[in-house]
């Protein structure tokens, strides 16, 4: 037994979802993770939960989309739709074997495969915005992202655990103590209506009228390290640019722009992946903004192309195009949810009406 997978699992079943006896949880990866999901489904056992596991092998969603028929492509597993519409908790460990595996896929049958499970999505948000079903998401380290990050697998294993700060003697102390820092944050957004964000490139600004900054402590991602909300649909306005790289549908994104009027993007510009933004805009609900947020995570210092790390950096930013958070208040619909991300260390400011509350990456009341 590994030890600090032993650490890692503890702290997904007791800090995470909180598992209380009698409860029910579906435990979801991939076969690369069999060393992770033992100790999660031993973890969950041992705080009195009933556990089950349900894991995809190497390419299964590729041979899906090759092989399936238009009636295969609209079934949906059972027992994933049993844990979506009644389980206590979902535990989703990220394992991939291919980060690219649908990137050549075809689109159209991909489509159909989305649309399937729009109903069951919608129970899904519905359900972990209230904590009906308490969720986590996390992530196995594997050669893929390792790859992906441009780091050996060791050198990413460290990344992953030092990020869930399970180097710590007790990481559920470590987590609380993060969701102290930030609930300060939140408590101040909270008391104001009106945000900018600034940097050299760009200048936007959005309400939050009526709206919740959430804290996100590490309990529905881990890691964590970030306090986000949704914007008021029609109130964005501006421009932002996004610094950092974004990755959707195996597709990576580079240096996007986005002008902005009275919430809905109007213009958009990548210097790399221009046609596949211009496809993703035609979804419904995708030029308007699911969410803003401000990442916090010390221990996330370097970019790795993966949005569970990149979002949570110390000194970012992100905002989301598409799916809203019904937990923060907001209304906009769509099948898409894409975070941004930008680096705010070097002259980046947030205003909150109008009072200058953070400066190059740090909180100026804190």
């Amino acid at each position: 037994m590994n030890p600090i997978l032993k650490k890692y699992a503890h702290l997904l079943i007791n800090y995470c979802v909180s598992l209380k006896p009698g409860e029910k949880v579906l435990i979801k990866s991939t076969t690369l993770a069999e060393p992770l999901v033992r100790e999660v489904y031993r973890a969950a056992l041992q705080a009195g939960g009933h556990a089950e596991i349900q894991l995809s092998v190497r390419e299964q969603d590729r041979i899906l989309i090759d092989a399936a028929n238009d009636k295969q492509l609209k079934h949906i597993s059972p027992l994933y739709q049993l844990a979506m519409e009644s389980y206590d908790a979902y535990v989703f460990i990220r394992a991939p074997y291919n980060l690219r595996e649908l990137a050549s896929a075809d689109v159209e049958k991909q489509k159909v495969r989305k649309e399937a499970h729009k109903d069951i999505m919608k129970t899904y948000f519905k359900r972990t915005a209230t904590r009906e079903m308490k969720r986590t998401l996390c992530q196995y380290p594997t050669i893929a992202n390792a790859q992906e990050a441009g780091m050996s697998l060791e050198e990413y294993e460290h990344f992953v655990f030092s990020a869930c700060n399970l180097f710590h003697k007790d990481p559920i102390s470590e987590w609380l103590g993060v969701r102290k820092y930030q609930q300060k944050i939140v408590d101040l957004l909270n008391q104001r209506e009106n945000i900018r964000y600034r940097n050299p490139n760009f200048d936007i600004k959005f309400s939050t009228k009526g709206r919740t900054w959430i804290n996100s402590d590490g309990q529905t991602n881990m890691p964590s390290g970030e306090v986000y909300t949704s914007p008021v649909e029609n109130s964005v306005n501006g421009t932002v640019h996004f610094s950092l790289p974004a990755i959707h549908g195996g597709v990576e994104v580079e240096d996007v722009t986005l002008w902005v009027k009275e919430g809905e993007i109007q213009k958009w510009e990548a210097k790399k992946g221009q046609k596949y933004l211009d496809k993703v805009f035609q979804i419904p609900g995708a030029r308007r903004f699911g969410e803003a947020a401000i990442g916090t995570n010390g221990n996330i210092q370097r970019v790795t192309n993966n949005i569970l790390f990149d979002e949570k950096m110390g000194g970012t930013i992100h905002m989301a195009i598409g799916q809203s958070y019904l937990q923060a208040g907001g209304k906009n619909q769509s099948s898409i949810h894409w975070d941004m991300i930008t680096d705010m260390k070097n002259g980046g400011k947030i205003f909150a009406d109008d009072e200058l509350i953070y400066n190059n990456g740090k909180f100026l009341f804190l």
